[in-house]
């Protein structure tokens, strides 16, 4: 089985990325991480709908909820803070969130600021990143 890259057809403007996030809770992407980290075969980027600072304590219990719930264990290379997030649609269903860590990315794809979480892990609740290497994403939706 071959898994051919996803191709973007198109980048959200601000006011999209706005109206694409209205009742978001969050967005949980995950993808296969190198092959180096046998312990840890899943690179998870949990994307939640603020801007807002998080105070460390905060970051800390939302995290292990989101473990818990989840079923991930070994976490690894955590990272917890804001980043610029962009949004790309493809042929998928859903617009795909991109964590931009490059400063030409970041200064040449629309974007918001989201607090970010970006770790390596292990969970069989995602068997798609885990055995068939693929990357996929999920959104939450606020109940209102």
């Amino acid at each position: 089985m071959v898994a051919n890259a996803i191709v973007t057809d198109k980048y959200f403007d601000p006011l999209e990325i706005s109206n694409h996030l209205k009742n978001v809770e969050y967005i949980i992407m995950a993808a296969p991480a190198p092959e180096q980290f046998k312990k840890t075969p899943i690179q998870f980027t949990i994307f939640l709908n603020t801007q807002d600072r998080l105070p460390q304590d905060v970051q800390e219990a939302v995290f292990g909820k989101f473990l818990e719930e989840n079923g991930i264990k070994n976490p690894d290379k955590i990272m917890s803070q804001l980043m610029p997030v962009g949004f790309s649609m493809s042929q998928q269903d859903t617009a795909m969130p991109l964590l931009l860590v490059k400063k030409e990315d970041q200064t040449s794809i629309p974007n918001i600021p989201m607090h970010v979480y970006d770790f390596l892990a292990d969970s069989d609740n995602f068997f798609e990143a885990k055995q068939e290497k693929l990357t996929g994403w999920t959104y939450s939706y606020n109940e209102e």
